[in-house]
């Protein structure tokens, strides 16, 4: 069913988007801000059910490219998103009756909702992730026949450049990750232009509806002091995801973060009971989730296996089950992750072959996250 957001949904949407995003996405605050603002001329955008989407529909996707880190010093004006979107339109010669989010993610759910409000447009309420992903090939869209091409980006400076690679969604990728690079490391983009009937076919469905159900699951949970982390993950069992476990607790004791080719690169160590520590990786999302000085099968091991993508592994704020995104990691924070289960049309051998570990360069095989044994501590 298709929904209206207002102003005063914004707070629980953008940390719902935030969680989902596993680390990546971008600033959710950030977002959140600019789309308030241009809800305050809107008043409310539509939410649309992708079911609801007329078959012949035209929805363009909208995103932020580049590093999350970046976000933190350069903030954007918030026009570039719409030029990328006009500069699509000029380009194909045919108006979009709809867009949608590419991923989801702090800034990345709330992009869209900056266009529609400025647009006056309706958002679908899908994307093509379920999450976040780092590159521009790793969409269900791009698994399941959409071609990324022709791409339209822009910056604050109203410079646009239009890609065009044919069916090549990974040469598309490194040529619009260099420009952006040389935007200053961020730009905004329109790109996978689709049919609604596409939409019903390779998105994931109700995304955005998800986003706000978890945000609201996580304020309820404080206002009527229980564990809002075990709110979350309750709140995911009747939805299209179906399992979350909390992994670890622990302090952060060390992260190790840069910039690099356009992605923000890194490791953070959390500790935990005793000598338990656990490991996360991310390029812009948390990859992979590794447990150390633990008992498995009865044997002192490390590095074992608790989560890998393109499951989701979140990390929260232990008290308040607030995400952190990997541009906010620091050393001394209390957290909880979580490993969260992904849609099965994410786990199809055509995806994994797409956003699997192998496509990030990890050494270990796909496994589920809810097939997992759970390590126990060592005494």
């Amino acid at each position: 069913m298709s929904w209206t957001l207002r102003t005063a949904d914004l707070d629980d949407l953008a940390r719902g988007a935030a969680l989902l995003g596993t680390g990546g996405g971008g600033d959710p605050f950030v977002g959140k801000m600019l789309v308030a603002q241009a809800l305050g001329e809107a008043g409310e955008i539509t939410i649309l059910d992708p079911e609801e989407l007329d078959d012949d529909a035209w929805v363009i996707p909208v995103a932020q490219m580049g590093a999350p880190t970046v976000v933190v010093e350069k903030m954007p004006r918030g026009t570039e998103p719409e030029l990328a979107l006009i500069t699509l339109e000029r380009h194909s010669g045919r108006t979009a009756d709809a867009t949608m989010p590419m991923e989801c993610g702090g800034i990345n759910s709330m992009i869209p909702l900056l266009v529609a409000a400025r647009r006056g447009l309706p958002v679908v309420d899908a994307d093509g992730m379920g999450r976040a992903f780092p590159q521009l090939e790793m969409e269900t869209f791009s698994v399941y026949g959409i071609s990324a091409s022709p791409l339209a980006m822009a910056n604050e400076h109203d410079e646009v450049a239009i890609f065009e690679t044919g069916s090549d969604n990974s040469r598309l990728e490194g040529l619009a990750r260099g420009v952006t690079s040389r935007f200053g490391g961020m730009a905004h983009i329109a790109q996978y232009s689709m049919t609604g009937a596409d939409v019903k076919r390779t998105a994931i469905p109700r995304t955005l509806s998800l986003a706000l159900t978890i945000g609201r699951s996580i304020r309820a949970s404080r206002e009527q002091r229980v564990d809002p982390v075990q709110a979350l993950v309750d709140s995911l069992s009747d939805t299209l995801y179906g399992y979350g476990r909390v992994l670890f607790h622990g302090k952060v004791i060390d992260v190790d973060r840069r910039t690099d080719e356009g992605f923000a690169r890194g490791s953070v160590r959390i500790a935990g009971v005793g000598d338990e520590e656990l490991e996360v990786q991310f390029q812009n999302e948390n990859l992979i989730a590794l447990h150390s000085g633990v008992l498995h099968s009865g044997v002192l091991q490390s590095g074992v296996l608790v989560a890998i993508v393109p499951d989701l592994i979140c990390i929260v704020e232990a008290d308040t089950a607030e995400p952190i995104t990997t541009e906010g990691l620091r050393y001394g924070q209390r957290v909880a992750v979580i490993g969260i289960a992904t849609p099965p049309i994410m786990r199809t051998p055509e995806a994994l072959a797409v956003f699997g570990p192998a496509s990030f360069g990890l050494d270990r095989p796909f496994r589920p996250v809810e097939t997992l044994e759970q390590p126990v501590l060592a005494e």
